[in-house]
C-alpha cells in the first residue's frame, strides 16, 4: 500500500528561527519556502534524502486562536509531542560537532543494544536523537 513516509511535521514557535537552528546547527536544507498567504509551508530535510519536516506554527487554518495558544504553551514546555531520529555513522563526531555550534545536547553518546545514540533538544522543545545504527 504505501511507499515511504515524504513529509513529517513539527511545531515551532519562530519560522526563521527554526531555519537557523535546522539549517544552520544541524545542517539540513531547505526544500520548500512559500507564502501560502494563510500560513508559510516551510520545509527542511537530510541532504540526499527526500523526505522533508515541516516546521509549522501552531495557528490557522487548522486551528482557532485560543487552541493556537494552548498548544503554543506545550511547545515552549516541551510538550508537544515533536520529536526526530537521525542517522549518522559517526555518534560521538555529530555530538561533538553539535554542541561546538551551540545545540543544546541532552544526553551524551551511549552504547545502546542497536547501536550508539544521543538526544539533543531543538530551541522549541522539540526532541531529536541521533543514532549510529549497529553494522
Amino acid at each position: 500500500m504505501f511507499t515511504q513516509v515524504g513529509i513529517s511535521q513539527l511545531y515551532v514557535l519562530d519560522q526563521d528561527a527554526a531555519l537557523d537552528f535546522y539549517v544552520g546547527k544541524l545542517g539540513l536544507e531547505v526544500r520548500n519556502d512559500i507564502d501560502l498567504g494563510v500560513m508559510r509551508w516551510l520545509t527542511v530535510g537530510v541532504p540526499g534524502d527526500n523526505r522533508e519536516i515541516v516546521l509549522l506554527t501552531p495557528g490557522g487554518p487548522m486551528m482557532d486562536e485560543a487552541d493556537a495558544e494552548r498548544l503554543r504553551d506545550l511547545v515552549r514546555k516541551g510538550h508537544a509531542g515533536g520529536w526526530l531520529i537521525f542517522y549518522t555513522g559517526d555518534c560521538r563526531s555529530a555530538y561533538e560537532t553539535l554542541r561546538s555550534r551551540g545545540v543544546e545536547m541532552t544526553q551524551e553518546p551511549m552504547e545502546q543494544t542497536y547501536g550508539i545514540d544521543c538526544a539533543g533538544r531543538d530551541p522549541f522543545g522539540n526532541h531529536f536523537r541521533i543514532t549510529q545504527p549497529r553494522a
